[in-house]
């Protein structure tokens, strides 16, 4: 008995194959752009706890900056009044990256203000309190400006990704917006750093 073998390839299928392989690809595609963008914001949320912290170690540091120089210059109400309203500004600023690096520019520009009204004091220059939180002030600018600098690299990270085509496309879909960098004035640290080399010399 003769057995016949029938083929059941077709021209007509190749189209069709190649429709279903680039519809595949291109869902594959969809998903790494996706999975990165998550990726991404995740790492900037973690990295921006960084930053919070180390401005959580600012704030704190402040009020036994502030009581000791009221210790020696008692008189200078208007400073203690300015960095106490700064303080507590940036501690309750939730809005945008933008507007807490308003905030937190303004405490350092206040506390910058407080460590010159120090200048006129030598008893106070000298009292190792005030030092020893000149010192620890430093540390914490520090890091606050390590902690900043590495979660802009994040963003600028993700706002490429987010911003070039072709994965502008997925992230405009599922909305990922770019994100803003958080710029903050380092004059805290500069100023303490040339009051505790002034102290050392």
């Amino acid at each position: 008995m003769e057995v016949q073998y029938y083929n059941s390839y077709s021209p007509a299928l190749i189209p069709v194959v190649f429709v279903g392989l680039f519809v595949l690809f291109f869902l594959i595609w969809i998903v790494v752009i996706y999975n990165r963008l998550v990726n991404l914001r995740n790492v900037i949320s973690e990295s921006w706890s960084d930053v919070d912290t180390e401005l959580r170690r600012r704030h704190d540091l402040i009020p036994n900056l502030v009581e000791t120089v009221k210790g020696y210059a008692a008189h200078e109400r208007q400073i203690f009044e300015t960095v106490a309203e700064a303080r507590s500004k940036a501690i309750t600023s939730m809005a945008t990256p933008e507007r807490l690096s308003e905030d937190e520019s303004g405490l350092v520009r206040s506390v910058r203000q407080l460590l010159a009204v120090a200048e006129s004091y030598p008893d106070l220059k000298a009292d190792q309190n005030f030092l020893q939180l000149q010192e620890e002030l430093v540390n914490t600018e520090d890091r606050i400006q390590a902690a900043r600098r590495f979660y802009n690299g994040n963003i600028r990270e993700y706002n490429t990704v987010a911003q070039s085509f072709p994965s502008s496309i997925i992230a405009g879909a599922f909305g990922f917006g770019t994100r803003q960098f958080f710029e903050i004035e380092d004059l805290v640290a500069r100023a303490v750093s040339s009051v505790v080399f002034q102290q050392s010399s």
